[in-house]
């Protein structure tokens, strides 16, 4: 299905073949050369996925991924030059849900865009519109998360991990299991990629609201979600 997509990139001429690439694939394609612009465009028409550069003039596409992830969950394809590991998972971390390095093949950046639209909207059909287990709720509809009633701001991967654990709660999920329904088969991620997702997805959930742990870590398998998580009723009615 179409998309609207917007492209954030300072060259001119990259920002140009990534649009012939992307409207080739029917997507409606608006571009913008620098960080702040990309803000502005994205809070103002709300696009189904953003292609972003890291290195951009004023605010930088790192910087953007983290302002933007405080009240969205559009997926986000980071386009670097930087391929160490810890840079890439500094933008994993920031909210980053993919990234190409630099050079890149554009049929490879429409393959990726591809997969992270497919993969928002099996997100959106495949699932109850909202889960709840003790105090927590993930509304996949809207792409919220409260606990205890409080919205908790988490990146585009964090929910769609939570999602996954929270539909069968207390089932264990492996990483390979996590990695196939959260990022699929057509990227190289590393587990360890994961587990830096799932810590920072734990501390937003435990931190400043009822302090239980939501998120457990079943050494040697994987994560589930609590069977029980805090604020849950006991079997006999009430709570420990």
């Amino acid at each position: 299905m179409p998309a609207r997509i917007l492209v954030a990139e300072d060259d001119v001429k990259q920002a140009q073949l990534i649009r012939i690439y992307l409207e080739r694939e029917g997507h409606e394609v608006q571009t913008v050369a620098d960080g702040r612009s990309a803000i502005d465009r994205a809070r103002a028409s709300r696009p189904d996925l953003i292609v972003l550069d890291v290195m951009m003039p004023g605010v930088d596409g790192l910087d953007v991924c983290r302002i933007l992830r405080v009240d969205s969950q559009v997926p986000i394809l980071l386009l670097t030059a930087r391929s160490t590991e810890e840079d890439l998972l500094l933008g994993l971390d920031l909210g980053a849900d993919d990234y190409l390095t630099k050079p890149y093949s554009p049929r490879e950046l429409t393959a990726r865009v591809r997969a992270l639209l497919r993969r928002a909207r099996a997100a959106e059909d495949g699932r109850p519109p909202l889960l709840r287990a003790g105090g927590l709720e993930v509304d996949t509809a809207r792409f919220e998360v409260r606990v205890a009633g409080e919205p908790v701001p988490l990146t585009g991967k964090e929910f769609a991990i939570l999602a996954v654990l929270a539909a069968e709660p207390g089932r264990v999920f492996t990483r390979a299991q996590i990695i196939d329904r959260v990022f699929g088969f057509d990227q190289n991620v590393l587990e360890r990629t994961v587990d830096a997702h799932v810590m920072n997805l734990r501390r937003k959930l435990e931190r400043g609201h009822d302090g239980g742990r939501y998120v457990e870590t079943v050494y040697g398998r994987g994560y589930r979600l609590a069977a029980r998580p805090p604020g849950a009723p006991a079997p006999d009615g009430g709570t420990r």
